[in-house]
């Protein structure tokens, strides 16, 4: 995803009208947003920090690899074809940002995105390229003073990587507005078994990324059914493709002072729900405008 030719290496396998509508969303964004930010005093950035390699095909490759074996699942039938990723679509927005964050953990796909340089000449001095965990890297990074700087990030895991003590350290900037895409059919509800016997390993995987035990109770009612001699409890699941949302957007608003109350549902073919691409603002001053602007892109057509 950084050159086309190397692309067909390491390229990313996510496609379909999904990942347009979730990169058209924030395409216009950032686009806004840098409008806004040249008439204002901060330097401000755009952080991927799941940049992959720049590009991105609508085709799998690996048919064996646990990542290509959700992809496979999660892509439209649309033809094979090599488009922009998140990196490219924000180096091409105008007007430019000061500066461009890209975070890549996998060695593979970081090689490719040192292409961006060369293909962008421009912006090539204000690329910084990171090949790291975005959670460490995030972590360090937004504990500093951010009094002279501001930020857009787009945290666009490949499945539940992202923690919510990392959404917590953005959200202590008050500087950083932040788009998210949340697993919601794609990784939350599969890991949510009708009997509620989630084993320990899962269970922790959604505690890290709601940062709370509560959804359990949240998402799971206990029932009593009487039987001949005693009554026994059992545990059934309430939870819906809605509940879901409610319950992370409840949660972003616990950290943020402005969240967009309305994020994108994102399906696949078969009009399952896959993500919501949710949006919030660090910014107190800031917030409210962020979030005209992100619910105004955001509302279902």
């Amino acid at each position: 995803m950084t050159s086309f030719k190397l692309a067909k290496q390491g390229v990313q396998n996510f496609g379909g009208g999904w990942t347009e509508d979730k990169l058209k969303s924030v395409q216009k964004y950032l686009a806004a947003y840098a409008t806004i930010m040249q008439k204002q005093k901060f330097k401000f950035a755009y952080i991927d920090a799941f940049a992959g390699t720049g590009y991105r095909e609508q085709k799998t490759q690996d048919k064996t690899s646990s990542e290509s074996l959700l992809a496979a699942d999660l892509a439209g039938e649309e033809p094979q074809k090599f488009l922009d990723g998140s990196a490219r679509v924000a180096l091409k927005v105008e007007p430019r940002f000061d500066r461009y964050i890209f975070i890549e953990k996998n060695e593979t796909r970081f090689k490719e995105l040192e292409g961006l340089k060369s293909e962008f000449p421009d912006k090539a001095k204000d690329i910084q390229l990171i090949n790291a965990d975005a959670n460490t890297f995030l972590k360090d990074f937004c504990n500093k003073k951010w009094n002279a700087h501001r930020a857009v990030i787009f945290l666009d895991p490949y499945g539940m990587q992202v923690h919510w003590d990392t959404i917590q350290t953005i959200a202590k900037t008050k500087a950083i507005d932040l788009w998210i895409l949340f697993p919601l059919g794609s990784g939350v509800s599969r890991l949510l078994r009708r009997d509620g016997q989630i084993d320990q390993a899962m269970r922790e995987k959604l505690d890290n990324l709601f940062g709370e035990k509560d959804w359990y109770d949240a998402f799971y009612e206990k029932k009593k059914q009487q039987s001949l001699f005693t009554d026994e409890v059992s545990v059934e699941k309430v939870a819906s493709f809605k509940s879901i949302e409610k319950y992370f957007v409840s949660r972003l608003k616990t950290i943020f002072p402005s969240v967009a109350p309305n994020p994108l549902p994102l399906y696949n073919s078969k009009n399952v729900p896959l993500f919501l691409l949710c949006f919030a603002a660090a910014n107190e001053k800031g917030g409210p405008t962020a979030v005209k602007i992100a619910r105004d892109i955001l509302r279902k057509k």
